[in-house]
This record gives structure tokens, C-alpha cells and sequence, in this order.
């Protein structure tokens, strides 16, 4: 299968669940609206959510693949079913053992991690309805978190039994396993509206729905290796050497595969301080997220093992023509998506959210915010390719040191900007922050000889930005001429029709231009199609080292 396939395998896989995503938030934006309740549901989410981040997408990988695969080769299948087993054994003990320390201390993590605006909050007289105290609120997010927050062991024991997947090349079941998650919450939603349940139900119900959704993708994973004819057991934990070894690259490799997730988490937990910003920035995450998870996730856990390999081959060249091609894929792939998210993010907001307990109001906040996300999207995507440049060689501390520098730099300027431009100057920390990392990290690989950037990545790279800068200026004429049809007055129908005129035409014309520019790769297109492997590159050990 060549590396092509295998991105659009795990890419596949991610998209339907990104598509069934944003049918479950879309669901939720007109179930519980911008209000208290989706801020305290967003809230106690994001935090397990952040772990499923962390480890699922692919940093647990980065640090458990290669040594797996170093215990296959070296030790048989007995050998890396025995570092298996030790890994599952301890990680279960950890994870048992904070669940319950988190769930006992679940108030004092909200008031100073989770939420710190809400044990500031103070009541506003003048506000009537339906409006939730702020003791309410603080309360309601507290219960929702400690129903939630055992999905983080589930998705953490889930990303170990995904690397095992991984290291096989079964790629397609732990992609699949997030959509379990949509499928849930949809249905409880559904249910919901059927039965005309309060926002406060919804809430729970949504966070019991979590819960269930996260022993379901652990057993489609469990399943999944048992069919690939691997199995683990769960015995006494032991303190091994390989233990010890995957510890030391697993904290850093969470950190830096996860600083996007980290500075959503941060954001999040600035935006408290507002009522209404989380759920802003939770609603404008969804629809970037699935051009980031369609690429970006496909390309991380692809990635590491095919440079890993080609590396412990001795396949110097291999892993230079991988890296470059990994970067190329990427970028043509986000660069037309971010300038299209940064054109028309207020039609697509309004067709997405607005209805039922949406305000119309609430659209422009959140149009704004996923605009200035659009400018990020390259560079998170970017972070995914640089990262297993590192890791693939066992090198956590360098990257380990750029995300800490970059997350900093995130909290301080999330700190300075929000009291001027409220959840804006979160999504502009996070999208600043997001370009040091990827610039930093690319810096560090292309100075320690360990990326040579090749005449075809400059050249399409090139021809991939100017592409999507004619599409979007194209974009810009398209909407000029169909502006009666996308105002906030018209009907749904006509604006989702005029949104599907917009996007189908920049494609016709971005994919156009690339294939006559030369900014794709015809060759490999056609090959693809055809279903036919194109000719691979000298891939013959080479002197030196990497």
C-alpha cells in the first residue's frame, strides 16, 4: 500500500467521523444554544477530551510504536506481546487510581484548572429568564465532569491498543473508533428533541452518552487486535526497563502532539471568564477540525511508522523523499481550506448553527473567531509532519522544549488579548502560537541536517499558495455575485445551495490550476485512481547518518 493510500485510509476514516461531528454539534447548537449549560457541558468535555486528543491522534503513538516494533524485531511477537502486556498493566493501575483521585477532587480542578472564571463569577442582577446562577453553573460543570471524566482512561488505554493496530499497519479501526462517540451523542440528541427535554437534561444525558460512547471504542479497538491475532493480558504492574523507556518519550511526545488540544484547553479556560466564550470557541473549533482531522491526524499516524522503518532500514534517502512528500500532501490539501475558512466563515456559520436555540446574534462572534483559526490551519497541520522527524529518531527533548516555549507564549498572550478582544484574542494566541511551534520545530529538523528540503516540495509548495490565492480571489467574485442569495434573510434552501455553488466552484478551480501548474503530482493522481502503485524512489541505504 503505498504512502498515498495509507493517508487516505486513516484521512477516510477520520472524515466520515468528522462529517458526523459536525452533524452532532450542529444538533447541539440548537439544542442548548451560547448559554450556561453548553459552557458547562464544553467545559468538563474538554478536559478528557483533551487526553483523547493527546493520545488517540497519535503522540501515545510516537513514543509506543517504535518501541513495539523494536520488541517485534528484536524479541519476536512473544517478546512485544510481553512489552505489551507490561504497558497495559500499568497504564490501566495509573489510570484507575486518577480517575478516582479526580472525581474525589473534581471541585478544586474546575475552580482552578478546568473553569477558573466560574470561582470569580459573581451574579448579574439585571439578567432574567432562564439564566443559571453562578453557584449553579460552577455545580452543573462539576457533576459533568465527573461523569465524563473516566472517558480519559478509556481513550488512553484505546491509543495503546490503536499503536498496536498501528505497528501492524491496521490503520482503519482506530480511525473509525472516534465516530462511535458522534453516533452516541446523535442519538442521544434525537431522543431529546423527541422527548422535549430541559437544556439541563440534555446536558446530562449528552455526558452519560460520553461515558458509554468511550467503553464502546475501547471495545472495537480490543476487538480489532484480537482479529489481527494479538492479545494482551492484564497482570501485576512492573516497574521495566521498557516501561521506563516509553515513559520518558511519552510525556513529551503528548505534549508536543497535542499543543493544539493544550491551547484550546488554555483558551477555554481563559474564556470562562465570559459567559458564552467557551461555547463561541467550542462551536468555530468543529468545522477547522475537519480539514485538520482529515489530514493532519492521517499524516501523523501514518507517518511515524513508515520513517521509523525506513530509518531502521537504513533508508536515508527513503525518509527524505517520505518527509517531503508528507509536507507537499499536507499543504495541498490546507492551504485552499484555510483561505476558504477565512473567506466565508459567516455563510457557513449561519447554515451550520443558526436554529432553534442559536441566537442569529451569536453568528458573527463565532464566524470571526473560526476566520481567525483558518489562519492556524496550515501550521497545526504542519506540526503533525515535523513531529515525527523527531520521534522516529527517539528525540523528544528538542520538540519537547519548542511546544513548552510556544504553549507559554500561547498563555501569555491569551492573558493580554482577552480582556481586549474577548474569545478573538484567544483564537489569535492560539493561531500565533500554532505558526512558532511549526516554524520552531521545522527549524530544529532543517538544522541538525535531519530535513533536506527538495527542489519538487519548494516548487509545488509554491504553486500550491499561488493556486489558493486565485481560488480565493475567485471565491471573493463568486460571493459578490451571489450575496441576495447567502444574506441572513433568505431561505435555508437558497443559502446552502449558494454555499454548495461556492465551495464546488472553488474546487473545480483549485484542483484545475494544480493540475495544470503542476502543483499536484499527475503521476501519482492518476496512479492512485487507476489503482496501480506508481514506481517508488531510490530507496537504497545511503552514507552517512540521520
Amino acid at each position: 500500500m503505498s504512502l498515498l493510500s495509507k493517508f487516505a485510509t486513516v484521512g477516510g476514516a477520520t472524515l466520515v467521523s468528522r462529517i458526523f461531528g459536525f452533524g452532532r454539534e450542529m444538533m447541539m447548537a440548537s439544542a442548548l444554544g451560547v448559554g450556561p449549560v453548553a459552557d458547562a457541558f464544553n467545559l468538563a468535555f474538554r478536559f478528557p477530551n483533551l487526553f483523547r486528543r493527546l493520545f488517540a491522534e497519535g503522540a501515545f503513538n510516537a513514543a509506543f510504536i517504535p518501541l513495539f516494533a523494536r520488541s517485534l524485531e528484536e524479541e519476536g511477537e512473544a517478546g512485544a506481546r510481553r512489552f505489551a502486556s507490561e504497558v497495559y498493566s500499568t497504564l490501566f493501575a495509573v489510570l484507575v487510581a486518577l480517575t478516582v483521585v479526580a472525581m474525589i477532587f473534581m471541585p478544586f480542578l474546575v475552580k482552578t484548572i478546568i473553569a477558573p472564571g466560574l470561582a470569580v463569577c459573581v451574579d448579574d442582577p439585571a439578567a432574567g429568564g432562564d439564566v443559571l446562577s453562578c453557584a449553579a453553573r460552577y455545580d452543573l460543570t462539576v457533576t459533568l465532569s465527573r461523569i465524563m471524566f473516566p472517558y480519559l482512561a478509556c481513550m488512553s488505554l484505546m491509543a495503546m491498543v490503536s499503536g498496536i493496530l498501528n505497528a501492524f499497519r491496521r490503520f482503519f479501526a482506530a480511525a473509525a473508533a472516534p465516530t462511535l462517540l458522534n453516533f452516541v451523542l446523535i442519538g442521544v440528541l434525537v431522543w431529546c428533541q423527541y422527548a422535549g427535554a430541559d437544556k439541563a437534561t440534555i446536558g446530562f444525558l449528552m455526558s452519560w452518552g460520553v461515558l458509554f460512547a468511550g467503553f464502546a471504542q475501547l471495545a472495537m479497538v480490543v476487538v480489532a487486535m484480537r482479529m489481527a491475532g494479538f492479545g494482551v493480558a492484564l497482570r501485576r504492574p512492573r516497574w521495566t526497563k521498557g516501561l521506563k523507556r516509553l515513559l520518558v518519550l511519552a510525556g513529551p511526545a503528548a505534549l508536543i502532539g497535542g499543543i493544539t488540544q493544550i491551547n484550546l484547553f488554555v483558551g477555554q479556560a481563559v474564556a470562562s471568564f465570559k459567559p458564552g466564550a467557551v461555547s463561541i470557541l467550542q462551536y468555530a473549533d468543529r468545522p477547522y477540525q475537519l480539514p485538520l482531522g482529515m489530514v493532519g491526524i492521517a499524516i501523523g499516524v501514518v507517518l511515524l511508522p513508515e520513517l521509523a522503518r525506513a530509518l531502521k532500514a537504513g533508508h536515508l534517502r527513503e525518509a527524505q523523499h517520505t518527509q517531503n512528500r508528507s509536507l507537499e500532501f499536507a499543504l495541498f490539501l490546507t492551504l485552499p481550506a484555510a483561505v476558504a475558512l477565512f473567506i466565508i466563515p459567516e455563510p457557513i456559520i449561519r447554515v451550520i448553527y443558526e436554529r432553534g436555540a442559536f441566537d442569529p446574534t451569536a453568528t458573527p462572534a463565532v464566524a470571526a473567531v473560526l476566520g481567525i483559526f483558518a489562519l492556524g490551519l496550515p501550521a497545526f497541520v504542519m506540526i503533525k509532519v515535523f513531529s515525527p522527524g523527531y520521534f522516529a529518531r527517539e528525540d523528544t527533548r528538542t520538540p519537547m522544549y519548542v511546544t513548552l516555549f510556544s504553549a507559554g507564549v500561547n498563555i501569555v498572550l491569551s492573558l493580554a488579548l482577552f480582556p481586549l478582544l474577548a474569545e478573538q484574542g484567544i483564537a489569535w494566541a492560539t493561531t500565533i502560537a500554532g505558526w512558532l511551534n511549526a516554524g520552531l520545530l521545522f527549524a530544529g529538523l532543517y538544522r541538525k541536517g535531519l530535513w533536506e528540503v527538495d527542489r519538487q516540495l519548494v516548487k509545488r509548495s509554491t504553486l500550491t499558495l499561488l493556486c489558493s490565492f486565485v481560488m480565493g480571489a475567485a471565491l471573493i467574485g463568486a460571493m459578490l455575485e451571489l450575496d441576495g442569495w447567502l444574506r441572513p434573510d433568505s431561505p435555508l434552501a437558497t443559502q446552502i445551495l449558494a454555499i454548495g455553488i461556492l465551495v464546488a466552484s472553488a474546487m473545480a478551480i483549485y484542483f484545475a490550476l494544480a493540475l495544470a501548474t503542476g502543483a499536484a503530482d499527475r503521476r501519482l493522481l492518476f496512479a492512485v485512481l487507476k489503482r496501480r502503485r506508481p514506481a517508488p524512489p531510490a530507496a537504497g541505504p545511503d552514507e552517512g547518518s540521520a
